[in-house]
């Protein structure tokens, strides 16, 4: 794709880390250790973060735990690199990754209408809806992804109430309140209607879960990655993935690698560009650029964004896998930073790309 910044090839002797991550040291003149302590400290404004990897050049570079998780019946988890923690909205980025596996494999086709029961009338509106607005949340579906207010929302009834046992079925049941491909409207609903169209691809359950470790996770090396799956078999691709810190890094170099690992091809040639291309870029409501289930970093118009390339996933309470092709960087941060102060995780991202960057 036109005027994306390129993604670097894996550096010549540096092993792949399927199954150890290999170590180095941050280029001279980078000195992680303020930005490390700074949202490690529990009682600054990001709150309680629990890892970070920092990726360099396909070497972790910087790794640091902190804290523990907390438990109804026992006593609290320690966090360590072997900690499984949960992934929310990084979810999102993952799906990505396996439409992009049955795209490429010619069980999907991104423009033709989405295969969703509940919009097989040819009369109903909904069935205009393509496999592209899905990703591009612009499928115009009336969803309030509201984590706040259960009395509006409709992401906590489906993750948490009447929509628990099927949620593909919840999401997909919603009117139309926008025709689609004409407006922006960020969805977990609509994460778990595109993880419907897999589920009824690969076949739910167990066989979902089984394209998910063998076509995916396991070519990676994420052994430990845990998906979780609502009672109609699908997996909750919306919000529910458990895995490392290390793990969640992995799946950053894949991406960074342009969807090959060690020497394999494993997404479609261009998928990773097409998720990387932001497409909406000007909502009110949310003012980092979206792609196709990636995120952006924000510039005055689409053909404005971060000059480095900059991409990422991201995840409720602060939970973010950042790539940054020009200095091929992986940054991953998980913890718990309150909704209201998300917004502190920006500066301290963009505090340690910086500090790559002026080392170039």
């Amino acid at each position: 794709m036109s005027g994306l910044v390129p993604l670097p090839a894996q550096p010549a002797g540096v092993p792949w880390p399927t199954e150890d991550w290999p170590r180095g040291e941050p280029p001279p003149g980078v000195d992680l250790d303020a930005q490390l302590d700074e949202v490690f400290d529990d009682e600054g404004p990001c709150a309680t973060t629990f890892a970070v990897v920092v990726v360099h050049r396909g070497r972790v570079v910087a790794e640091r735990y902190h804290g523990a998780l907390e438990h109804f019946d026992r006593a609290p988890t320690p966090v360590t690199a072997g900690t499984p923690l949960l992934s929310w909205s990084m979810a999102k980025s993952m799906l990505h990754a396996v439409v992009g596996l049955l795209v490429g494999e010619g069980r999907l086709d991104l423009d033709a209408p989405a295969q969703v029961p509940e919009w097989s009338d040819p009369a109903d509106p909904r069935h205009a809806i393509t496999l592209r607005h899905l990703l591009a949340m612009r499928d115009g579906l009336d969803f309030v992804e509201d984590y706040v207010d259960d009395r509006v929302s409709d992401v906590i009834q489906m993750l948490f109430g009447e929509g628990q046992p099927d949620m593909a079925h919840f999401a997909a049941d919603r009117p139309l309140a926008a025709a689609p491909g004409t407006r922006f409207n960020y969805s977990s609903g609509t994460s778990n209607i595109i993880s419907g169209i897999v589920a009824r691809t690969v076949g739910p359950g167990e066989d979902y879960a089984r394209f998910l470790h063998g076509r995916l996770f396991g070519p990676l090396g994420m052994a430990g990655a845990d998906p979780e799956f609502d009672e109609a078999g699908t997996w909750v691709a919306s919000s529910y993935v458990r895995a490392t810190a290390r793990d969640y890094a992995r799946f950053g170099l894949l991406y960074q690698r342009d969807g090959t690992w060690d020497g394999v091809r494993l997404l479609p040639a261009g998928w990773v560009d097409y998720g990387r291309t932001m497409v909406s870029v000007d909502d009110p409501e949310d003012p980092s650029p979206h792609g196709a289930h990636w995120w952006g970093v924000r510039g005055d118009t689409l053909e404005n964004l971060d000059p480095l390339g900059t991409f990422r996933a991201s995840g409720y309470e602060g939970q973010t896998i950042t790539i940054c092709p020009a200095l091929d960087l992986v940054v991953v941060r998980l913890g718990k930073t309150p909704l209201e102060r998300e917004d502190a995780l920006v500066p301290w991202r963009a505090a340690v790309v910086q500090a790559f960057a002026d080392a170039r």
